[in-house]
């Protein structure tokens, strides 16, 4: 489902409480809080509720990040979560 430059390549994957996934340009997030399910509130004002943790968010969003900025990520083709080993995002 992957290819350079497809829209999927630059969000995060969560997952809905229906468990459909949802993809998320995480840009968009103002903040994450925990009510006591996981809530996002978008810069826009939409709210959207996920399965994972307000940790895993923020994990999945510097992980992202961290990518990006350490040049693992070729610009408008970031791989989605998983694919860069752990090893590869420490700091040298």
């Amino acid at each position: 489902m992957r290819s350079a430059g497809h829209w999927v390549d630059r969000m995060i994957q969560l997952t809905r409480l229906n468990k459909q996934p949802l993809w998320l340009n995480s840009d968009l997030i103002k903040y994450v809080e925990s009510s006591p399910d996981t809530l996002l509130t978008l810069l826009g004002g939409d709210k959207i509720v996920v399965r994972e943790s307000c940790e895993e968010v923020v994990r999945q969003v510097v992980e992202f990040r961290r990518r990006v900025l350490q040049g693992l990520v070729p610009p408008g083709s970031a791989p989605s979560g998983g694919d860069v080993p752990t090893s590869a995002l420490r700091e040298q």
